[in-house]
């Protein structure tokens, strides 16, 4: 008799069957440790960015000096402004989930097609506006010389406001051919050929007394980079050896390149997240449309992929919090 009743307390433990633990069906339970398992890896690579920028805190570029940019508005300097705004869509587009969520939970269709519509779209601004935070970051807004030990230097007027190379440089209008493998030394190579020379770059500066130029080295006292008087400027000139412009993963007009790597590395890992999250959403939507949810009795896939969505946007708060804010 006690076997028996060990024997079925074994089985209503263990047998499967419509046991939820905690409260949640297999579905949410698997969601749940993807999430886990995965804030686990968005922690290991903010980790590692936190670690290199502590230890290169004195050359990391100054984020409010980077991304300046906002849509139509060309030449005006508006630090954050738009990261701000991509930030809020987000944000708003993972409340606009919960309200598709809880019009689940009332067998409301109309209502959970369109607040999924909504979320839809806030991903795919968000997905846009990301993509053309890469491409003004990858493009530049200044330039700037890399100097023999691999650091930049940067251009400054009198009042310590950086300048574009465009704005000083004397064009010789001569003609250059871009370093390649192929055409001299087997280890020098250019990915693309910059619009000046360095020589180009130095003329000008000569003819422009009012500019001087600034270091990568950062005074963590007045959070601004290191700024040369002019008599001492040529020193460092002399030895440049190429301009850049943009950045990528050589190379960073902005500072450290370092700061570049970690910078498209992990945004590019969480827009592949709000990628898929999108792509997910989209075909949820659709089996909305056609009632395969209705039918069923139940909206908790909405629920499950909401889970996801969520994630995906409390990650973006601690990568914005880290590369914009911090």
């Amino acid at each position: 008799m006690d076997a028996t009743i060990a024997t079925k307390s074994s089985e209503q433990t263990w047998g499967g069957g419509n046991n939820k633990p905690l409260g949640a069906s297999y579905g949410k339970m698997m969601m749940w440790f993807f999430i886990l398992s995965d804030a686990l890896t968005f922690s290991g690579f903010l980790g590692a960015y936190g670690l290199m920028r502590f230890k290169f805190i004195d050359s990391w570029p100054i984020a409010d000096e980077v991304f300046t940019h906002f849509p139509f508005m060309h030449g005006v300097h508006a630090p954050m402004y738009y990261v701000a705004l991509m930030t809020f869509i987000l944000i708003f587009s993972s409340v606009t989930m919960v309200l598709a969520v809880d019009a689940g939970h009332q067998l409301k269709k109309g209502k959970v097609t369109f607040y999924m519509f909504l979320t839809i779209i806030g991903g795919i601004i968000f997905l846009g506006s990301q993509a053309w935070e890469w491409k003004n970051f990858i493009n530049g807004s200044y330039g700037a010389l890399q100097l023999n030990d691999g650091k930049i230097i940067q251009f400054v007027d009198a009042s310590g406001h950086q300048v574009a190379l465009e704005s000083f440089a004397k064009s010789s209008h001569s003609e250059r051919t871009q370093h390649t493998k192929s055409k001299g030394l087997w280890f020098v190579e250019e990915a693309a050929l910059p619009a000046y020379s360095v020589n180009e770059v130095i003329a000008g500066f000569e003819a422009h007394p009012e500019i001087t130029i600034r270091t990568e080295k950062l005074n963590t006292e007045t959070k601004t980079k290191t700024i040369v008087p002019r008599e001492q400027a040529m020193s460092y000139l002399n030895e440049a050896k190429a301009v850049v412009v943009g950045a990528n993963l050589k190379v960073n007009e902005y500072g450290n390149t370092l700061f570049a790597d970690f910078f498209f590395f992990i945004t590019g890992f969480h827009g592949f997240h709000v990628l898929s999250g999108v792509v997910i959403n989209i075909i949820i939507f659709f089996n909305v449309i056609i009632g395969t949810y209705e039918k069923r009795k139940s909206y908790e896939m909405v629920e499950k992929v909401g889970l996801y969505w969520h994630f995906v946007d409390l990650v973006w708060v601690f990568v914005f919090t880290f590369f914009y804010l911090v």
